[in-house]
């Protein structure tokens, strides 16, 4: 991660490497292609950063599927900030799409992804 990329976060990220995400790339007509398993390596409510084992091309337009204890959400729109090798696969950084563009927003999403926020905060202090 790049200096630059930590001077640009809102909010601090937290560790969530036990929520399950899946990651599909928006396709044409907003179709989603293949679904993969990536790790969430941390999250904040405006974006996450992901493990993923294959790269992600930056500006590509994603749906998002978090499942894990006492939560569960889908299609959560995002789109790729960056895409660097890391460990066994690729560091894919992204921002959700709800936040990007006022005219996108959404206070479901919002919702959503302020108590999957809250619930990995808890677990950093």
């Amino acid at each position: 991660m790049t200096s630059d990329s930590a001077d640009r976060r809102i909010k601090d990220r937290y560790p969530a490497a036990c929520l399950k995400v899946r990651l599909r790339e928006r396709g044409f007509f907003g179709r989603g292609k293949h679904a993969t398993p990536v790790t969430c390596l941390d999250l904040n409510r405006y974006g996450m950063a992901v493990l993923c084992p294959r790269p992600v091309e930056r500006g590509a337009r994603l749906f998002l599927d978090f499942d894990g204890k006492y939560i569960s959400e889908s299609r959560v729109g995002a789109r790729v900030v960056d895409c660097q090798p890391y460990q066994t696969g690729y560091r894919v950084s992204v921002q959700f799409s709800y936040c990007q563009d006022p005219k996108g927003y959404s206070r479901t999403v919002d919702n959503a992804l302020s108590r999957i926020e809250g619930f990995y905060n808890r677990f950093a202090s």
